[in-house]
């Protein structure tokens, strides 16, 4: 079986190594969703990644709730997250956009608007703002005829990340957000064609990853789902019969890869007892799957490799405190441990100033 080590290629993108960076919510951007230049080098320190997944980017203002999370939307975006993607292509990197939109996991005081997803549902929790935490609000459920523009979102937003020099997309259909709103027999109540029966419930997913394709190219557009849960309030009564069809759909419309997060009874970050899908799921998915959660070890990431379960492992909070973490699992190195009281902050602090092995060295 290969090595977490050895390359892989992930659609038209080479990766060297099989240890991805997972995307991580950081909020560095200005409250106009624009990217700062600490983000270059926050992005640069980490480029020995096999494939860098930015932390979350909102399509539209409608789906980016989250303060100080950037964006893919505007000119202004575009220009700032040139010298991100060239910093990581100049440290010999590869980087892709996760393409968001939240759904009901905002709050109008930061959108501007009441929030949308499949139905008229409220999320359970509070919602992050620039103002504390506040109470969810009850969304509105989107109309037919508001459909082609949300595709038209995703389209700008494919079209923005290419030229702001990304090697490609991902959509982020999982974590309760506005995909796994539309998928999941909880929160999706609908009548018509995008409710009901596992095909309509997936039909939003189909058309969103379709129309991505086609600016970007199926082979620079991935997609993560949450199969097993850790979903914001968001289930489903039957995920095996949801996301193996999903699955299936991304397949064949030959996406180049595909990633699950995939929390267990004992995760740190979210936990679930709802089986893990991606044996089920390996079996419909002819590209390369991605897993992620939980992996903290290089032993445990290279278990679900030698099992044939996984092609990579996509690593969050590890790469978050570790920049050079190839590097730290290849030498058997102690890592760092993350500071999760910097998460969210907008300062160095947790964020840029992790030690690498050479300056501990030195």
């Amino acid at each position: 079986m290969p090595s977490l080590f050895d390359p892989l290629q992930l659609g038209a993108i080479t990766a060297p190594n099989r240890l991805l960076m997972a995307p991580l919510t950081r909020g560095r951007a200005t409250r106009e969703h624009v990217p700062t230049p600490i983000m270059a080098e926050y992005y640069a320190q980490r480029a020995s990644a096999g494939l860098i997944i930015t932390e979350a980017t909102g399509i539209s203002q409608q789906g980016l709730g989250w303060p100080f999370a950037p964006g893919l939307w505007s000119d202004a975006q575009v220009v700032a997250w040139k010298p991100v993607t060239q910093a990581v292509h100049d440290a010999g990197g590869r980087i892709v956009a996760q393409l968001w939109h939240m759904g009901r996991q905002v709050h109008s005081s930061v959108i501007g608007e009441q929030p949308v997803s499949s139905s008229a549902t409220t999320s359970p929790g509070k919602a992050h703002t620039y103002d504390g935490r506040q109470d969810f609000e009850t969304a509105r459920p989107l109309d037919l005829d508001e459909i082609p523009g949300l595709l038209d979102s995703y389209a700008r937003a494919t079209e923005n990340a290419l030229a702001a020099g990304f090697d490609g997309v991902q959509i982020h259909a999982a974590n309760g957000y506005l995909i796994d709103q539309f998928l999941r027999d909880n929160a999706n109540f609908r009548s018509d064609a995008y409710g009901g029966s596992v095909d309509n419930r997936t039909r939003l997913l189909r058309e969103v990853a379709t129309r991505v394709a086609s600016v970007a190219g199926a082979d620079r557009t991935s997609v993560r789902l949450s199969p097993n849960g850790d979903s914001q309030g968001v289930d489903d009564s039957d995920p095996v019969n949801l996301f193996v069809p999903a699955a299936k759909l991304l397949s064949d419309i030959g996406i180049g890869f595909l990633e699950l997060r995939e929390p267990g009874p004992a995760g740190t970050f979210g936990r679930t007892d709802v089986p893990r899908l991606s044996p089920e799921i390996r079996k419909v998915f002819e590209g390369p799957l991605v897993l992620n959660s939980d992996y903290f070890t290089l032993e445990a990431a290279q278990e679900r490799i030698d099992a044939g379960v996984a092609d990579a492992i996509s690593f969050g909070r590890s790469f978050l405190a570790n920049p050079d973490l190839p590097a730290r699992l290849a030498s058997g190195a102690a890592l760092n441990e993350p500071n999760m009281a910097t998460w969210y902050s907008q300062g160095p602090e947790g964020y840029v100033d992790y030690p690498a092995l050479e300056s501990v060295a030195a």
